[in-house]
């Protein structure tokens, strides 16, 4: 089988609301979510700011009992989970539970507990550990704990391919729609990771940016003075559904998925290859997926962390592929609005990307205010973009060299 694959559905928790609406037009309005850490004493750290989410009430999507003992992120996917089925008005029950899944995304999984844990053995031993503590901590649990609450039973998978995850996980569903395993799935990714030991792991690497005196400043992807990444958190998780299973019930469609390639650089733990060969061969397995050629992508939601090797090493990779025609394609990064997600970057960019298209508006990235000799593309600086978009580009790069790309595309009978 080889079917059509559309979006039905999304949930989004980000640094700039909880909900499709709020980020939506957090984004279009050119609004940085990054502020001040509040989760920890940050006077040690280089690094004191994220884009930490605000104002989340696991209580609202869990029974209360049950939210004390939940990590955050397995919250932060639950939630968006239940946003996406609602926004799809899918229901699940016996009729169909064995043919709807879920794949989800994540990086670093429980962080926050394994912190707690550790200090905890220390200082009144082993015994004082909690019997939740490894299914508090084990990153599948998003995934696991989404299949609990909403009742799918289809095919289960999670994907742990650092900042690739959220975007693997999307292709991974979106094959097994493709294929017939499945009618619909659960996918996208999920992160809760703004911890000390994350923030000075990442600070060790010379990684995150210290601009902390201008937090809504410090996420500037491609601007010449951009100086590392700022760590956010959240969930994006979007409802695939074979196309005439989403047909046959009446769904709204915001958009269809039609190619995802992954590659693989083998060239560094952390860097991508200086002339983005790696990517590029994503960006292009993705195009031949689709069945298009390169010059049909209007719009590519970039990888884009802020980080000086990484933008120019993806500005690189774009001219490989898209020659003369990288120029005059709009390009923005998001994650200059709601920090680095890391894990669940690509689910909440999958939404991004679909909106764009549905929309009919290229969200900016701000801050980028001094331009770069070498990132010299459309980056669709500071200000959103009316733009009639018929096909779009997410791209997805993880440490140990992994890439993801999807194309996704409007919606067409």
């Amino acid at each position: 089988m080889d079917r059509r694959v559309v979006i039905t559905g999304a949930g989004l928790i980000t640094p700039l609301g909880i909900g499709i609406d709020e980020t939506w037009s957090g984004l279009c309005a050119g609004k940085s979510g990054i502020s001040e850490i509040t989760r920890f004493d940050t006077s040690a750290f280089n690094t004191k700011i994220a884009g930490e989410v605000k104002g989340f009430r696991p209580e609202e999507f869990l029974p209360k009992k049950e939210a004390k003992r939940t990590q955050l992120f397995i919250a932060y996917a639950i939630a968006a989970a239940r946003m996406a089925l609602e926004n799809a008005s899918l229901k699940i029950d016996a009729s169909n539970e064995h043919r709807i899944g879920i794949v989800t995304g994540c990086g670093l999984g429980g962080l926050s507990i394994l912190e707690e844990t550790s200090i905890l053995i220390e200082k009144k031993g082993p015994r004082r550990v909690t019997p939740f503590f490894i299914p508090m901590m084990i990153g599948n649990m998003a995934a696991g704990m989404v299949s609990i609450h909403c009742g799918a039973k289809g095919p289960h998978s999670s994907v742990a391919t650092a900042c690739a995850a959220g975007t693997h996980a999307v292709g991974d569903a979106f094959n097994i729609i493709k294929r017939g395993a499945a009618d619909a799935m659960l996918t996208g990714g999920v992160e809760s990771v703004i911890t000390p030991t994350c923030v000075a792991g990442f600070n060790s690497m010379k990684a995150l940016s210290t601009r902390n005196d201008d937090p809504e400043k410090a996420s500037r992807p491609f601007d010449r003075d951009r100086d590392g990444f700022v760590i956010g958190e959240g969930a994006g998780i979007v409802i695939l559904e074979a196309l005439e299973h989403a047909l046959e019930r009446g769904a709204r469609i915001y958009a269809e998925i039609s190619g995802y390639g992954m590659s693989g650089d083998g060239y560094h733990m952390t860097s991508p290859p200086p002339d983005g060969e790696g990517a590029a061969r994503c960006m292009a397995a993705a195009i031949d997926d689709a069945g298009i050629t390169y010059d049909k992508i209007d719009y590519i939601n970039a990888h884009g962390t802020s980080t000086p090797l990484n933008d120019l090493y993806e500005t690189r990779a774009i001219k490989s592929v898209f020659k003369e025609k990288a120029h005059s394609i709009a390009i923005s990064s998001t994650k200059s609005m709601t920090g680095h997600l890391l894990g669940g970057a690509g689910g909440i960019e999958t939404v991004i990307t679909a909106l764009t298209i549905r929309e009919g508006i290229i969200p900016p990235t701000i801050n980028y205010e001094n331009p770069s000799e070498e990132c010299d593309l459309d980056y669709v600086p500071n200000a959103a973009r009316k733009a009639d978009v018929e096909f779009a580009m997410s791209n997805s790069f993880g440490f140990g060299g992994t890439n993801a790309s999807l194309v996704v595309k409007k919606y067409r009978e």
